[in-house]
């Protein structure tokens, strides 16, 4: 059975059954303690912690989820993947353990004709926590499983939290025996490898308190409503109906390990490394194209991070196997042909899939090229400070810094006759991974922090907004926070949070700066509001300082935001929407949007572009959006179901979690996209949009930047008057000044290059007597000399050649050169063939020179280069020369 009818049978089993299908959430997880969904129940976290009423009894989706971990496993273990579908079935106070329980039992022994996955129930053991009574009896009693196939086990393994005080309780998880080849009988307590954990069903039925680890917490009581929270993980339920070993083997990854072994010739199934390389392979492009596809880019921390560095893992394994040409493009498009089939949207995104992909991998084959040059240096160093054993501190910089495989390092290290410090670099890795993981810990605390707020929302409910329609409005006060803590009151000075019970704020979400403005209770306080957000769904929460008299919890209030701010903005943001279709019209829907920031008569936009934006297409890009601001288009917004708007063609932001009702703003017949920020009324209420130019923000992902309004027409008067200037300045008109600028510059440019003809002539004049004046050193004709500072290393080299090329060739030759550039020593040392055949090593000498000159430096043996701090040790440098020299005879 293929992985996508497994996934078909799985939200059909259930929607037959009254749950609602919930497609899959973004695999950028919407939870500030989170990088990536690493769970199927994620999306449904704020249900379970009773922050958002759920919208539904019953549930069910396969969601997409990306664990890192454990990403050094990959390949080596049979289960250790960093993509993977999580299947799961939720209640939120529905039914309990014995309506999950037999779902579960239906489901995995219902015969393939019934729907379901046809397992023999002999082959399935079932763990229950040591406590839970009632769920064993009920596989007993009711569903009819061996008591002998039933095991009781701890916490650990059967008993759920989230980490954080909230719901809990007990598990129940379904193993399949694979069978005797794989180790020893006795049930998953014994052997795990054999009796493979497929499904766990999670039943909370309680509260738990603070506490560390996943045994170390009270129980505090039972929950109100009990809710069942399941996961199957579809790639081990795939690799038993399939037959195979192991997830690799399954049919979305085989196929992918299939096109590595015809790139490069690698036939998988001969055990060792190079099966481990093409499990890597096979993993992390798929991670990578889901990644891509929901809207990550390759970067150096967070999301893009964690992207960039399983994709280079990937190509460095394709390397390891013999690839020797780029070869991500084949393999993306071998993904996209498997798992396009389960998620369609990948394939109506390809393009913009494989620019990222294409860019990412040419990134990274530069990165090698230069990681290399790198790695030259730091052995040269290496030398120079009479080691033959490159540092752990080194490897790491390398890896860290410039993204240089450890393997690579060892393998180019031993081709120079070095070692590595391997422990000294692991432990540097250790160290890391631990002030991650600890940064990790105290994200996931996060959830303490917010308590204060989630109380003032049990007690007060949700703040309602108001701002779509009004500025201004009466209000009540029903939370009071100082320094995170609730308070009843706050005085004249103090700086507070303030939540109401509906608000013309709006709170900084969705690319829109947050309003600001003032609070007025009828005491006659004054609270001057800084900063709007909306730490907990539903309950908006304005920052600011009590200018005057005092606030108190129930006290009433008139707000007002600062309604020119608020226009300044509304401009930017629904010229944000005219830019990011103009954009699409022009690049095609590759150019998604990837992140924005509307602030008052200015904006960013930042979207998906493989190369830089012609400066031609930007100008036709600015031409329309400011036609169809003359053109006086209507804005309006309207609240429909999330079907209702992708059939209505709206556009929804990458990244962005959306729920069952969105908000669609339409900007005539222009632009449709679903937004929850503020805009005009009208397009002719913009008045001017002036993009500034475009740039790069990462591998793949563009910025445009923008002025609008105002804030446009000021810029627009004083490039006038620059442009006044520069008329005036070449004496011509204003359509002449490209012309007769550029012909300026290529007069300088070429006055330029005959300056550094001359330059180069008197630098080489001094080459015969050089030559000239070559010593003989027991045999060898070397001349070490200083030359007038500020000749440059380009300039030290070609003087060195040419006093090397008058030199006899059928005499050992040494020349040696020094110059000071910006008080820095450089040196150049060339030697001939007769001088090689004595030992006289370019690379050597040149090491020599610079240790004395405090730096490094490295080379070929018939010339090199180095360099230094101190200036004033030339002559102590040239003497180091001399004596190896002389050491030479």
């Amino acid at each position: 059975m293929e992985s996508a009818e497994i996934r078909r049978r799985w939200l059909s089993f259930f929607e037959e059954r009254g749950h609602t299908v919930v497609p899959s959430a973004s695999l950028i997880a919407d939870d500030p303690t989170l990088l990536l969904v690493p769970a199927g129940m994620v999306p449904f976290k704020p249900y379970f912690l009773g922050e958002v009423k759920p919208p539904y009894a019953r549930a069910t989706s396969v969601q997409k989820c990306v664990r890192t971990p454990d990403i050094e496993e990959v390949g080596r273990t049979t289960r250790h993947g960093t993509f993977f579908q999580m299947c799961g079935n939720f209640s939120f106070g529905d039914y309990f353990k014995e309506g999950a329980i037999r779902y579960a039992w239906d489901l995995l022994t219902s015969s393939v004709a019934d729907g379901g996955y046809g397992l023999e129930p002999s082959k399935l053991w079932i763990t229950v926590y040591e406590q839970d009574d009632e769920a064993e009896r009920i596989w007993r009693d009711v569903i009819g499983v061996p008591a002998e196939r039933i095991q009781r086990l701890g916490m650990g393994p059967n008993y759920w939290s989230m980490g954080v005080p909230g719901p809990c309780g007990p598990c129940s998880e379904i193993n399949y025996d694979r069978g005797p080849e794989f180790g020893e009988e006795g049930g998953p307590a014994v052997n795990d490898e054999r009796y493979v954990e497929i499904w766990n069903l999670v039943f909370m039925q309680y509260e738990r308190g603070a506490g560390g680890g996943k045994e170390d917490f009270p129980i505090l009581g039972e929950l109100p409503s009990k809710n069942i929270d399941t996961g199957l993980g579809l790639e081990r339920l795939a690799m038993i109906l399939q037959g195979v070993h192991n997830m690799y083997e399954t049919d979305t990854l085989r196929v992918v390990m299939d096109k590595a072994t015809e790139l490069t010739g690698v036939r998988y199934g001969a055990a060792g490394e190079s099966d481990v390389s093409l499990r890597v392979v096979a993993d992390h492009l798929r991670t990578s194209v889901m990644l891509i596809g929901d809207g990550v880019t390759p970067g150096n921390e967070g999301r893009g991070y964690v992207l960039r560095r399983i994709m280079r893992r990937a190509i460095r394994n394709m390397r390891l196997l013999g690839a020797t040409e780029p070869v991500v493009g084949d393999l993306v498009d071998t993904v996209l042909k498997t798992m396009g089939q389960q998620y369609p949207e990948l394939l109506t995104d390809r393009k913009r899939i494989e620019t990222v992909a294409l860019a990412e991998e040419a990134a990274f084959l530069k990165t090698l090229r230069a990681g290399t040059n790198i790695l030259d240096t730091a052995v040269s160093e290496t030398r120079s400070a009479g080691s033959d054993r490159l540092s752990g501190e080194k490897a790491f910089l390398l890896h860290d810094t410039w993204g240089f495989p450890i393997d690579l390092t060892l393998e180019m290290a031993a081709e120079q006759g070095l070692s590595v410090d391997e422990d000294g670099f692991r432990r540097l890795m250790r160290e890391q991974r631990e002030r991650a993981k600890a940064d990790a810990q105290a994200k996931k605390t996060g959830h303490a922090d917010l308590s204060a707020y989630r109380e003032v929302a049990d007690t007060a409910g949700g703040t309602e907004f108001t701002g779509y329609v009004h500025t201004d409005g009466e209000a009540t006060v029903v939370g009071l926070l100082r320094n995170g803590v609730t308070s009843p009151a706050a005085q004249e000075g103090d700086e507070v949070e303030i939540v109401l019970d509906r608000t013309p704020f709006y709170a900084e979400g969705g690319g829109q700066l947050a309003d600001t403005g003032r609070i007025r209770l009828d005491s006659g306080a004054v609270v001057e509001v800084r900063d709007v957000q909306q730490p907990v769904a539903g309950v908006t929460v304005h920052k600011g300082v009590v200018q005057v008299g005092e606030v108190t919890v129930g006290a009433p209030a008139f707000c007002s935001i600062d309604v020119s701010r608020r226009r300044a903005i509304a401009r930017a943001h629904s010229a944000t929407h005219l830019t990011h279709q103009a954009l699409r019209d022009a690049l095609g829907p590759t150019a998604a949007q990837a992140g924005s920031e509307n602030s008052p008569g200015r904006f960013r936009f930042d979207f998906g572009s493989p190369a830089a934006v012609p400066g031609s297409v930007l100008a036709d890009v600015e031409q329309q959006i400011n036609e169809v601001l003359g053109r006086e288009l209507d804005v309006h917004a309207e609240v429909m179901s999330m079907d209702e708007a992708r059939k209505q063609g709206a556009i929804a932001e990458f990244g962005e979690k959306y729920g069952e009702r969105v908000r669609v703003v339409t900007i005539g017949d222009f632009s449709k996209e679903l937004c929850g920020g503020t805009h005009v009324h009208n397009t002719a209420q913009l008045g001017l949009v002036k993009l500034l130019g475009e740039s790069s923000i990462g591998s793949g992902v563009r910025r445009v930047e923008a002025l609008v309004g105002t804030d446009a027409y000021r810029f627009l008067a004083k490039e006038h008057t620059v442009v006044a200037q520069l008329t005036d300045l070449v004496k011509g008109r204003p359509e002449e000044l490209p012309e007769k600028i550029s012909g300026m510059l290529a007069k300088l440019k070429d006055a330029e290059k005959e300056i550094e003809r001359f330059r180069a002539e008197k630098v080489l004049q001094a080459a015969g007597g050089l030559a000239a004046d070559a010593r003989d050193v027991h045999g060898v004709a070397l001349v070490a000399a200083r030359v007038p500072d500020g000749t440059g290393a380009d300039d030290l080299r070609k003087l060195v050649l040419d006093v090397r090329g008058r030199i006899p060739g059928d005499r050992a030759s040494v020349v040696a050169l020094f110059s000071v550039v910006k008080d820095r020593p450089v040196t150049v040392i060339a030697t001939n063939e007769a001088a090689r055949e004595r030992g006289l090593k370019a690379g050597e000498l040149v090491r020599a020179a610079a240790k004395a000159l405090g730096g490094g430096g490295g080379g070929k043996p018939d010339v090199a280069q180095g360099g230094g701090q101190d200036a004033d040790a030339v002559d102590e440098a040239l003497a180091a020369v001399e004596r190896l020299v002389a050491a030479s005879a």
